[in-house]
């Protein structure tokens, strides 16, 4: 009976996080901040900073996918959440008699779904245009999987801050998010950073993605892929657990 009881409680919470992604996908998705935030900006800001190497475009799409993931990904939550605090339907979510870890993990589920969309732009566009092989599929797979999972779960801990004002938490997210960039091994190799730069890359999860990503490329890793993708399901983790202390304490 109990275990029948635990799977129906899972089920239920599954449906309710679904249905909270589902209202962000049909609300959200085609708000013009959003594409810009999620699509345009990381575009151009790649190509300002590839355009300068001596190398092929070909070369540069898993960077490029990296950093798309991070953006789009960490996007659709700083909007809605203070959207929805405006109106008002944000405490109605909260009151509802759905758990705050359902709560966060639907929420973190329409930025996930729709990072996963937009990477898919740069991602199809190597292929038809370069040509870029991918070696190993299943790498490239679990990089974009974990990696938006990771930074749409960090986006729904940002967007905790109680405010109504998407620009806010944009403001604060970017702080975090263009760092990440420049330590991550992006836009410059993890072996040609200094040994300081070495250790503050291990604390940003877009340097296990972009890893991860790069070897499905058949580009050298820094890392071996487990512990890459170790490392970013540790990362949603703790985001996941931040998240929901933060939820708790804003809105006890």
């Amino acid at each position: 009976m109990s275990d029948d009881t635990g799977a129906d409680h899972l089920q239920a919470e599954a449906l309710a996080a679904w249905a909270i992604a589902k209202k962000d996908i049909t609300i959200y998705y085609l708000k013009p901040n959003i594409i810009v935030s999620g699509l345009l900006f990381p575009l151009f800001m790649f190509l300002a900073f590839a355009s300068g190497k001596n190398v092929p475009l070909g070369l540069v799409i898993p960077g490029l996918i990296s950093v798309t993931l991070l953006f789009s990904s960490s996007t659709i939550e700083p909007v809605s959440i203070p959207l929805e605090r405006r109106t008002k339907t944000f405490e109605r979510l909260i009151s509802a008699p759905v758990s705050l870890h359902a709560i966060v993990f639907g929420e973190s589920l329409s930025g996930f779904l729709y990072s996963l969309g937009i990477a898919l732009v740069p991602l199809m566009f190597g292929l038809l245009v370069f040509r870029t092989a991918i070696p190993n599929p299943a790498e490239l797979a679990a990089g974009m999987l974990l990696t938006a999972l990771c930074f749409s779960t960090m986006g729904t801990l940002f967007a905790a801050y109680p405010t109504e004002s998407p620009g806010d938490i944009m403001s604060m997210i970017n702080l975090v998010r263009l760092p990440l960039i420049f330590v991550s091994g992006t836009f410059i190799p993890l072996d040609a950073m200094p040994s300081i730069g070495k250790w503050i890359s291990y604390l940003s999860p877009l340097t296990y993605g972009n890893d991860l990503i790069q070897g499905a490329y058949g580009h050298p890793s820094f890392f071996n892929p487990f512990i890459d993708i170790v490392m970013l399901l540790l990362f949603f983790i703790i985001f996941q657990f931040v998240a929901h202390r933060l939820y708790t304490k804003f809105n006890e």
